[in-house]
Formats: structure tokens, sequence, C-alpha cells
């Protein structure tokens, strides 16, 4: 045991409101909280923000629309940020897809985030590691960083976990879990030289495996390069001719909230885009592919669950229940990566599903019997967002309280967005009335989000 020197740490702020954490979620959160009229400062870990999406590579949002592509059941600033991009010819629709709706640019996404940040006043902190709470006679009083700087405390009023892991409930040793069955991990890569057949995954040149895609020819020679069943999927770059996000590797056995499995995490994720490489060396050596980025962290899709005021249910989000409280909607099927066996189970809200893995038949079937109705969104409740052991402590993003099959469906960007913005919106109206965040009007919460410009229903 080692013990550390006691010393006094500068203040380096004193605001209203700390998001912790620069995903997409954590910088609507302080975007929407600033505009408000909020001090607000965020703090990041890497050298931008935008999270899983920019640093992960991951280029998709889904539909903003519900099942049957007629209501819009998503805007905020979700929808601001892609005409944004789209003034920049930085985005692509696909309209009317339940699997993509948008395909973005995230390299451009990067600079806007970095703008919405900066128009709306927030202080930005990056590069800035969270080191720990502080208490005040049991109370939330501040948070410890470190960066090139040194050591430094910010204050605040109130307080957002937007880390995706819940590192600051954590740390606070909050009631949370820990799924047995979290889904894996993906590294994604852009990969330049890709072609452009009828098929997303067609690749130039693979007429020595006799018309076989990548993802055919993964699983024709995935054992002599040690690659585990996976999923292939991906986008072009908008903009680009020939770069292609692809997402073809599975990390099992990771558990990315401890700091040596991230670490394996990180280097076999990386072993196995390499390993596609090699085998496309190997047998399409006429293809012209280059690998031209890695994401400078892993794809996470699951650690920690924050025990909050409720927990989302794979029923809740399966039979499209409305909730009086509700501050973000959604249409994205459950999906969920298992980490049990290979392929993904598809759960639709229609009473559909289907297991898919990839070289084996889909098998079919249904989750529940045939109804004259079936809904075609489902929402998330703010009491999702609020541990309630703190008056001052929210969390937004994958970390919410949701069950394992509503966390297949809420977990993708389009939906924790929303958490995210419902979090500023509702951190900001408990400031204002001298509250606990966990005693907001919900009332008042959703007619703000709406005068913001979400989708409330």
């Amino acid at each position: 045991m080692i013990w550390e020197e006691a010393k006094s740490v500068p203040v380096i702020e004193d605001v209203d409101i700390c998001v912790l954490g620069g995903s997409c979620t954590g910088v609507f959160a302080a975007v929407r909280a600033a505009r408000l009229g909020a001090r607000v400062v965020i703090v990041e870990k890497q050298n931008n923000f935008g999270g899983v999406a920019t640093s992960g590579l991951v280029n998709i949002w889904h539909s903003f629309y519900d099942t049957e592509f007629k209501q819009q059941i998503i805007g905020g600033l979700t929808q601001e940020t892609v005409e944004r991009l789209d003034r920049r010819g930085a985005v692509a629709e696909e309209k009317k897809s339940h699997s993509v709706g948008y395909v973005l640019n995230t390299e451009e996404l990067k600079i806007e985030l970095d703008e919405l940040i900066t128009e709306s006043g927030v202080g930005p902190y990056l590069h800035t590691m969270f080191v720990a709470p502080v208490l005040t006679d049991g109370k939330l009083t501040a948070i410890l960083v470190e960066n090139k700087s040194g050591r430094g405390a910010i204050k605040a009023k109130i307080f957002i976990d937007a880390t995706g892991d819940g590192d600051l409930c954590a740390r606070l040793m909050l009631p949370l879990t820990n799924e047995d069955h979290r889904q894996p991990p993906t590294t994604c890569a852009k990969i330049g030289g890709w072609g452009s057949g009828p098929g997303f995954n067609d690749v130039t040149g693979f007429n020595s495996l006799k018309g076989l895609d990548l993802n055919d020819a993964l699983i024709q020679h995935q054992a002599e390069f040690d690659l585990p069943e996976g999923f292939g999927w991906g986008r072009f770059v908008p903009g680009s001719k020939d770069v292609y996000m692809y997402a073809g590797t599975r990390v099992y056995d990771a558990d990315c909230k401890d700091g040596l499995s991230l670490t394996k995490s990180e280097m076999e994720g990386r072993r196995q885009v390499r390993a596609i490489m090699d085998m496309v060396r190997k047998y399409g050596p006429d293809n012209k592919l280059t690998l031209l980025s890695l994401p400078s962290y892993i794809g996470i899709r699951e650690t920690r669950h924050i025990h909050c005021q409720y927990r989302l249910t794979g029923d809740d989000v399966l039979h499209g229940v409305r909730f009086e409280d509700a501050i973000a909607n959604g249409s994205y099927r459950v999906d969920i990566h298992h980490d049990d066996k290979p392929g993904i189970t598809f759960q639709y809200l229609d009473g559909e599903q289907a297991y898919v893995r990839p070289g084996y038949p889909v098998v079919k079937g249904r989750w529940r019997e045939k109804t004259d109705h079936d809904p075609t969104f489902y929402q998330i409740p703010y009491r999702c967002l609020v541990p309630g052991s703190y008056d001052n402590l929210l969390t937004c993003g994958r970390m919410i309280d949701v069950d394992q099959v509503a966390y297949g469906a809420v977990r993708v960007m389009v939906n924790m967005n929303q958490t995210g913005e419902a979090a500023g919106v509702a951190a900001y109206l408990a400031l204002r009335e001298g509250i606990r965040v966990g005693n907001v009007n919900t009332e008042d919460l959703r007619s703000t989000l709406r005068e913001g410009g979400s989708i409330i229903l």
C-alpha cells in the first residue's frame, strides 16, 4: 500500500452545472442547459467531443421516425446537428430504413460539436480525466480532475454523469447493475479503396473468391486468422467515393469498465482489424484496400447500469408503454449482440423476432402472437435518469436504468442523445427552482424540452 500525501487542490471552475463525459449525449446536455442560461462546463478525456460517433468511428444515426415512417418522433439537437452537417455535405440520408437513418462524416461532426459548445458558452475541458468526487457533509459539491495543468477541482451545484460507464456514480458507490451478459464491444475501421457494388459489403477484386463478399470470406477463412464469429456492417463516408467505415470485429469476454480488460480489448480489436486486412491481402490480392484509420477507443456497447427511480423493461419497450414523464422516443428494434454465443437477436414491435448468425439460415419466430394494432415507437421516462441518492446528480446515456432487453433497443445514439438533452434541461429547472433533481416538475420539463425543439409525445 502506498499513501498519497494530502495536498490542497485549486478550484479551477465554480459553475452551475458540470457535465462529465463529452459524447453527443453529454454535449447536448451541456448545450441545452447553457442555452437556458446556466453556467456549464463539460469534461472529456478524449481530444474531441462526440464519443463513439467520433472517437469510435461509428458513423450511423438511426431513423427519426416511427416504425411505419409516418410520424417524426425525434428532433431537438440530434436533428439540428444533422441539418448543420448537411450544409457542408457531411451527411447522407437513407429514407425508410429500419437499420440506418443518417450516415455522418464524423470528422466534420467533431468540428460541429466544437461549434455548438462555443456558440452556447459552455466551458470545455478536453484531455481531462475525472479522478474522484468530493463530498462535503455528505453532499456532492465538486469533482477532482487532472490534465496537463495538473490536478484541479470543479465545483458545481448540479452534476450530470454522461460518462457512459457511470464513472462518477460508481465512485460514489451508488447501487448499480453489472450484467452477467454484456454486449461485446467492436473496433471499427475506416478503409480506403472499398468497392462500390450493389451490396454494401462488396469488395472490388474478390473474384479470386468466386464473388464472395467480405463477410462471406470472413466466414470461410476466420479460423485461419483467429477471428471470432462476428457481424460485419458499415457505410461509406459521405462525400467520399471509396472510404468505408467497417465494423466487422467482436471482442468477447471484455469488461470495459476494468482498466486491464479494457486495455486488452483495445489491443485485441486492433489485432482483429489487421487479421481482416491480412486475409484480404492473401485471398484478394487484386483489391486496393488500405487501412486508413482506427478509432481512438473501442466501441463499447455495455458496462454499468445505474439504479434509478425506475428501470425500463423489455416489456415497456416492446409493448410501446407510454409514460407521463417521457423525455425520449425511439423506434430502433431490440438488437442484442450476444456474448455467450455468435450472432444477434432482433425483436420488433410487431411481435416478430429473428436470430441472425452469419453463414447460417436466419431463425425467424415471434416473441408474441399477432395483434390488431402494434406500437410504432417506445419511450424513456425521466425517472430512468434519476439515481435519487444525491439531490444534485443525474445520469444520461447508455448507463441509465434499463434491463437487458430494453437496453438492446434504447442504447443507440439517437435515443441516448435525447436523454442528454433531458438531463441538461432538468438540471437547469432544478437549479432555477432550488429543488432536488428528482422533484423537477415533469410537465415543466417536457414543455421546456418541446420549446427547445425536442419532440415530446
